[in-house]
């Protein structure tokens, strides 16, 4: 199969373009960026473009048998400051992504939606994909409505459709100096010898998938062929929850520098806790996390550590 990762540059893009190859098939990427941590594959068809653009995401389209929609204009913490953009950047824009996979036959829509927001406070643990939805964030509430349009656009013209309703991914190459991501923006702070900052009292409680993992669900996800009444929503995780005073203490246990915390108060759309489970995947996509949390910290450290060490050596650029 031919498949076209929207956003494919990005963090969980690069590993899914890996994984896809893995197992033989075609892979295309639509993106603004290049990706930050790689250099473009000889094997990939690498389109620059915005989407935002609808003419460049309609050419993109024509020919390919599946589309990844990864991209994502906004994030978690900071969606609720505007979110008529994040409904006009994110939803509309999905919606003319839609309009072009149902005029050119696209055959697979898997859509990464987003497990720890669209639940809201559970109401009981582990949080099946049949739990009440209740986002606290718009962002959440984004994800959940291209949710109900990819189950309209199957109902009223047949685009088959996949979501993943993914947890906390980790890994290589997730840009550890940014603002999202517990583990990559800790490790981050770690490499450069400075405190790490949490949120509240540190007991905050979310499920890690490593990310090599995470993307084989999706591979097998576009490989899923859903019967009438079968499920097309996965939650994908690992399963189990860690604190983030728990994630502390396992860096601790790997890292060989210090490490200290601040703590500073809670914000108000972080839920207590949030773990999902992972049944219907097992049962539907034969699909299972195999790397646990100390061994995919141990990946993720000697990475950060390697990438750190790259970029102090490299000059300054000039202008």
């Amino acid at each position: 199969m031919k498949a076209l990762i929207i956003g494919g540059n990005g963090f969980i893009g690069t590993h899914l373009v890996d994984a896809l190859i893995d197992a033989g098939h075609q892979v295309s990427v639509f993106d603004r960026y290049p990706s930050r941590y790689r250099q473009p594959l000889a094997n990939v068809e690498y389109i620059s473009g915005d989407f935002a653009n609808h003419g460049e995401v309609d050419a993109a389209v024509q020919g390919v048998d599946w589309v990844y929609h990864l991209a994502y204009t906004t994030l978690p913490q900071t969606s609720n400051d505007d979110p008529v953009y994040d409904v006009r950047s994110n939803v509309l824009d999905t919606l003319q992504l839609l309009k072009s996979c149902r005029e050119h036959a696209v055959k697979k829509f898997v859509f990464i939606s987003s497990g720890g927001t669209i639940y809201g406070i559970p109401q009981q643990l582990p949080i099946t994909e049949e739990h009440p939805t209740e986002p606290m964030c718009s962002y959440g509430i984004t994800k959940l409505t291209i949710e109900k349009y990819l189950s309209l656009y199957h109902h009223l013209w047949g685009l088959d459709y996949v979501v993943a309703r993914l947890s906390n991914p980790y890994g290589e190459l997730q840009n550890p100096f940014s603002k999202q991501g517990a583990i990559g923006v800790f490790l981050g702070n770690i490499v450069q010898e400075l405190p790490i900052t949490i949120w509240g009292d540190g007991e905050v409680v979310r499920d890690y998938v490593y990310i090599k993992d995470a993307v084989k669900a999706l591979v097998l996800a576009a490989e899923y062929e859903a019967g009438p009444d079968e499920p097309r929503i996965f939650n994908i995780g690992y399963g189990s929850g860690h604190s983030l005073n728990e994630i502390v203490n396992e860096i601790k246990k790997v890292v060989d520098v210090k490490v200290q915390v601040n703590y500073t108060p809670a914000r108000p759309v972080d839920v207590p806790v949030n773990v999902l489970d992972i049944g219907r995947a097992a049962r539907h996509l034969e699909w299972q996390p195999k790397v646990d949390l100390a061994e995919g910290l141990a990946r993720t450290w000697a990475w950060v550590k390697a990438t750190h060490k790259t970029s102090e050596r490299q000059p300054e650029r000039t202008v």
